[in-house]
């Protein structure tokens, strides 16, 4: 069995300076690539996760709450879609992209871009390669590679994170979150990770 690291949603609309930027987004950004120049050696695979929006029906709102509804951002093939440029992605061995059609907060709804399509502006806004209507899955990839163990890191802390740790335990793996490379939405996340506890992540 093995380990495996999971970037969640380190994208260039979730960093300073993006459309629905969280504070901090660039330093976890930068902080994940300094913990894989030191700790690389501890994953058997390294994973990424992107927002990628192509038509997210009420996910997008001019007059967002900021709870199910939101700004536009992550519009597939856009600058904002792309991981940030301080995330060293040499590590990376798969991305799962989620969110097409509808909101999807958790890394498992995503699904394996084709290798020739890792580059988010390698095509027009909105447009997507067939191959990603039916890739694989995060789940069944995970397991393809008999991963039992997940580390995830990313933003945001309450949203996308938090939702793909608790899918993560409630598909049988072991999940820390690591908490020094995560960025949230609110100004005090341990709410967040509270519950994360409770639900039998380790926070780290």
């Amino acid at each position: 069995m093995s380990k495996a690291l999971i970037i969640v949603d380190v994208q260039n609309d979730f960093c300073e300076g993006g459309a629905l930027a969280v504070d901090g987004g660039a330093a976890v950004a930068a902080g994940i690539s300094e913990h894989l120049d030191d700790h690389g050696h501890l994953y058997d695979h390294v994973v990424a996760t992107q927002d990628w929006h192509v038509d997210p029906g009420a996910h997008f709102s001019d007059t967002p709450d900021f709870q199910d509804s939101w700004p536009p951002h992550c519009r597939a093939g856009s600058h904002g879609a792309e991981l940030h440029p301080d995330l060293d992605q040499e590590f990376v061995e798969a991305f799962f992209r989620k969110g097409r059609f509808s909101a999807a907060y958790s890394g498992f709804e995503g699904l394996l871009a084709p290798e020739d399509a890792v580059s988010s502006g390698d095509r027009q806004p909105g447009t997507l390669p067939a191959e990603d209507e039916d890739g694989e899955s995060l789940d069944e990839w995970l397991q393809n590679n008999d991963v039992d163990e997940l580390v995830i890191v990313g933003i945001a802390t309450d949203h996308c994170v938090r939702a793909t740790a608790l899918d993560g335990v409630q598909a049988g793996y072991s999940v820390t979150v690591l908490r020094e490379l995560t960025a949230s939405v609110a100004e005090d996340p341990e709410p967040t990770f509270d519950e994360l506890e409770d639900a039998g992540v380790d926070v780290a």
